[in-house]
């Protein structure tokens, strides 16, 4: 470090300090509100909730420490706890690859720039923020195997529909169908993506005669992968804890096809009333979906470009 950088290194320094000095515990204040929350209503729970998993804990009578007991039979001693695990990750495997297709999908159909473009975007995200419960009730209707209006444009096409919310084979396809609803959120972060993709790139490769699949896959495909990133994490986490459809729609049948894992432990704390064996189940999913979210943040540096990575290799190659 020259003499000048220390300088500057001193200066900063010193303006910090001051800073500190003179506003003293003011910017302090300011965050209080936000560290009470955090502390009375996220950290405080989540730490109670690791101590009640070491507990026998009903919700009458005293709670009895067991220690690791509740996972030892929650993995060895309960076949319930692997069929809610595969039925889980059976929907999150179908469920995630389509909602981020379909989110895809929808972004480019309304970063073209046709007239309507803002009215569609605003028709495509509104489900978004509607209740769980409105939805199904919607799609309780949409999918009624005798008057349902999916069943009736299957027939029209001359096909026979089946039994979504009565069938074993078909509920968790039902599902997946109607947590697609939810759509828009993801919607607007790929839009979002796109839009900020520079134009001149795509007149680079207009010119050197790029047809429209060949720029999607080598422009926008990997401009938009830090978005690709950030939805295929939060889609992956919200197919795990799938509860609310699936407790408004289908109470986990026909025989169980539909007993989620979210469920699973809600059942356990507020039906059979064991409140710590629930908490040893939702820690463990809360394991699960932190693996599953290493996996995806290392696997991430194989096909995650960032922008800085694009113009340092358009740098080289006009170079």
């Amino acid at each position: 470090m020259t003499k000048a950088q220390r300088r500057i290194a001193k200066g900063r320094g010193a303006a910090v300090r001051g800073a500190i000095g003179r506003w003293g515990a003011t910017p302090y204040l300011f965050i209080l509100p936000w560290l009470v929350g955090f502390v009375a209503f996220t950290l405080g729970p989540l730490l109670f909730s690791a101590a009640m998993s070491l507990f026998s804990w009903p919700v009458l009578g005293a709670p009895r420490f067991v220690g690791l007991g509740n996972y030892r039979t929650m993995l060895t001693d309960d076949p319930q706890f692997w069929k809610s695990l595969a039925i889980t990750l059976k929907f999150a495997a179908i469920f995630v690859p389509l909602n981020l297709a379909a989110a895809l999908g929808l972004a480019l159909l309304i970063s073209r720039p046709v007239r309507g473009a803002a009215l569609f975007r605003s028709i495509f995200y509104l489900p978004s923020v509607v209740s769980s419960v409105a939805v199904a009730i919607v799609w309780s209707w949409i999918l009624n195997s005798e008057y349902g209006i999916l069943n009736w444009l299957l027939g029209r096409l001359g096909l026979q529909g089946p039994r979504w919310l009565q069938d074993p084979a078909w509920a968790v396809i039902a599902m997946v169908i109607t947590s697609l609803w939810g759509v828009g959120t993801m919607m607007l972060i790929f839009y979002t993506a796109l839009k900020s993709i520079p134009r001149d790139i795509y007149e680079d490769a207009l010119i050197a005669g790029a047809s429209p699949i060949q720029q999607f896959f080598s422009i926008t495909l990997p401009l938009i992968t830090p978005s690709f990133l950030f939805n295929l994490i939060t889609s992956t986490i919200g197919a795990m804890q799938q509860l609310s459809l699936v407790l408004l729609l289908t109470k986990g049948g026909p025989l169980k096809s539909t007993y989620f894992y979210g469920l699973y432990v809600y059942e356990n704390a507020f039906r059979h009333f064991k409140l710590g064996y629930a908490a040893a189940n939702a820690w463990f999913m809360f394991i699960i979906i932190l693996v599953l979210t290493g996996l995806i943040f290392k696997s991430s540096s194989l096909w995650v470009f960032y922008e800085h990575e694009v113009a340092g290799a358009r740098k080289g190659g006009n170079a």
